[in-house]
Parts: structure tokens; sequence; C-alpha cells
């Protein structure tokens, strides 16, 4: 039954691989999930990596994401996700959910939870959405306290801590690098550049941070969309997609929902739904009769969707 009900590679070996893949010369890439089984589809489709955004889950709760969501919701919702994938996981852990002493906590809850890495933020807690005007950011050196607590706290050393700085926006990419490098020397093994513009800025940012680097392609923000290619040929070493998997969601629900109001029926959306069938596949129904095929004796034969 290995792999079926929970991932079969261990936490351990997950964080193992993040990091090899993180110095490999190819970019990691790493869909947001909104929940397990987008993560399941994530593994299958062949991706690196599954990335737990704040935003997406605050937005899944009905909240802005401006800081509402805890620790212990979100360590809930990521231990669900991590779980059932090979993949490592990353997870968006905000500004640590607290001061210094909070954000060490923040680590060993994420270790014992199977979670491959997270990132830390140097805004002011609360903090709001990174693509946002009107941020406000911690001093240098509060962040780098925020950074070396949770270093401190690593029991794993190939748990990653990425720290993630959102200058760019407020002060000019030039002070993002001088904290970028300050968050580097305090430990930090990934380095967020959030809300950069153009490709020429994830140039500058690249060719002045030794440490790798991490893109944010999220939708309707600040940053053009890059691919990935482009991003690897710049030198980044991880680029993730926070957000897109619920806008994409949340976009045929919408339209679902309106024509099952204007017409009464869901016949018209047959042709784009996920089939039953398919539903199945991911989840593997049929292998849980290796359990007891007396008790789980079901048939996809028959079945009209």
């Amino acid at each position: 039954m290995t792999g079926l009900i929970a991932a079969s590679t261990s936490a351990a070996d997950k964080r193992i691989a993040f990091r090899a893949g993180l110095t490999s010369g190819k970019i990691q890439r790493l869909p947001g999930a909104i929940n397990p089984l987008t993560a399941k589809l994530i593994q299958e489709i062949g991706f690196e990596g599954v990335y737990v955004s704040g935003g997406a889950y605050s937005a899944g709760l009905a909240l802005p994401d401006i800081g509402l969501t805890t620790l212990t919701e979100v360590a809930a919702h990521s231990k669900q996700i991590a779980r059932v994938t090979d993949l490592p996981t990353l997870i968006d852990a905000d500004t640590g959910f607290g001061e210094p002493m909070s954000a060490a906590r923040t680590v060993t809850i994420f270790e014992d939870d199977g979670i491959a890495g997270l990132h830390l933020e140097d805004q002011i807690n609360p903090k709001r959405c990174g693509h946002l005007d009107g941020k406000a950011i911690v001093p240098t050196e509060d962040m780098v306290r925020r950074v070396r607590a949770a270093v401190s706290a690593r029991r794993d050393p190939n748990f990653v801590i990425c720290a993630r700085t959102d200058a760019a926006g407020i002060d000019g990419i030039d002070a993002a690098i001088e904290r970028a490098k300050a968050y580097a020397d305090a430990g930090a093994d990934l380095i967020f550049t959030e809300a950069l513009a153009t490709e020429a800025d994830f140039e500058k940012f690249r060719a002045a941070v030794d440490t790798p680097l991490l893109a944010n392609m999220t939708e309707f923000g600040k940053s053009n969309l890059i691919s990935a290619k482009t991003l690897e040929e710049i030198g980044f070493n991880a680029v993730i997609y926070p957000v897109t998997t619920l806008r994409l969601a949340m976009f045929a629900i919408e339209k679902g929902l309106r024509e099952i109001f204007a017409e009464g029926t869901q016949e018209g959306l047959l042709g784009e739904m996920q089939h039953r069938s398919r539903l199945y596949e991911i989840l593997e129904y049929e292998r849980y009769n290796e359990f007891d095929s007396g008790i789980f004796n079901f048939s996809l034969e028959g079945s009209r969707t």
C-alpha cells in the first residue's frame, strides 16, 4: 500500500531532494496546491515541488491576505497537502506568526508536519499581499533576528529557510539586494525576491546575490509573467505559481454556477468538467481493493459521469 493513503517518500528525503534541486542548475517549479488532490496532480504532471500559498489559503477561507490566518490553521492545511505527495512542499509562513521566538516555533512545527521548507518575509505584522501598494517593512536588523531565530530552531539541516524581501517595491531594488545579502548572512538558504517587475530587474538581482533565488510568477500583480525557461537562463533556482490553481478553479466554478442559475441544468457543462473516471484515476480508487476486495468492491464500469 506504499504511496496510496500517504506519500511513500519520507520527509527527510523530500528535503534532501529540494536542496539538491536548488543547486542542480534546473529551475524548480512549484505550483500552488489549494488542497491535497491538487498536490497529487502536480506530482503526476511532473513538477519538481508543491507550494502552499498564504494568499490562496486565506481566499479559500473567504478572507483577504492580510495576516488573519493562524499558525495552527496554516500548519494543519499544509500537513494535509504535504502528506499525500512525494514532492517537497514549500510553505508561505508570512512573518513567522509573531516575533522571532514565534518564527522559531513555526519552523519546528512545520518540520514535524513533514514540510520541506518555508519562507519568512520582512513586512511588518500584520502583513499584506506582496503585490499590493501600501506595504511596510521592518528594519533590516529585525528581519535578521527573525531569520536567525528560524535557523537556530531547525533540527533537520536540510529543512530550507527562505527569506523574502518586499523592499524592492518600497525602497527600490538596490535596497532589496542589500537586505537579501544580510538575510543570507543570517543563514537563509534561499532568497524570495518579491514584486520585481521586468526581466532586467531579475537579472540585476541575480548578478548581485550569490544565494539561490526564488521568483514569484503570480498573475495580475507587479511582475511581468516570465517563463520558467527564461528565469532558469537568468539564473534563478526556483519559481512559484502561488494562486494560479485557485484562480483557474474559481473562474470555472463561477462560470458553471452562473450557467446552472440561468439554465437550470449543468448538462451543457459536462464537456468542461473533470470526468468521474479521471477523478478516480487521480485518487487511485482501484488500488484500495488491495486492502480488502470484499469491502472495497466498487467498480468504475457503468458510470455515465
